[in-house]
């Protein structure tokens, strides 16, 4: 497979089925299917941060990064982006094309104004493309988790350097 021959554009009405599908397929089970889908229909939702990869011409990847806040102990809410979820057909993994999501969707969430991103993902992926234990801002998450796998990444310097406290995600992932 050539990484060349990928392309990475906007999810659109015609995508819906096979990204269900990547999300099934890619994660063994239909949660995270099911909470792109309700994600969808979230206020948090941007349509220009659903995006796809195509191999061929077929749907082999989806990210979906959505508005979250995060709570500072002063009350103030901080606008950031959750990473969630990111998924690729199984046969297609290990090719490249997770991190061309990636790296497309940091460059479409930084265009369109926003600051910095969080991922609740593995500890040695994603500080590749410069995700740090968001523990280094004193951000938290909202259920128990190994801060080696809470992560953040400013996408304008310093946008992190005044935010500190925990992150609200949309009421659809049901925390």
């Amino acid at each position: 497979m050539n990484l060349s021959s990928i392309t990475i554009q906007q999810e659109t009405e015609n995508d819906r089925q096979a990204v269900f599908t990547v999300n099934q397929r890619a994660f063994q089970r239909d949660e995270e299917a099911l909470l792109v889908d309700r994600l969808r229909t979230s206020e948090a939702f941007i349509p220009q941060l659903s995006l796809v990869s195509r191999v061929d011409n077929k749907v082999a990847g989806h990210i979906l990064f959505t508005e979250i806040g995060i709570r500072q102990p002063d009350g103030n809410i901080s606008q950031a982006l959750a990473l969630a979820p990111m998924a690729v057909l199984p046969e297609y993994q290990s090719k490249g094309i997770g991190g061309q999501l990636i790296r497309h969707g940091l460059e479409v969430a930084r265009s369109l104004g926003y600051k910095a991103v969080i991922v609740l993902g593995h500890e040695h992926y994603y500080p590749r493309f410069g995700f740090v234990p968001a523990a280094k801002w004193n951000i938290t998450a909202p259920f128990p988790v190994p801060s080696a796998n809470f992560l953040a990444l400013e996408l304008v310097p310093d946008a992190l350097g005044n935010v500190a406290g925990e992150v609200i995600y949309a009421p659809e992932f049901g925390l």
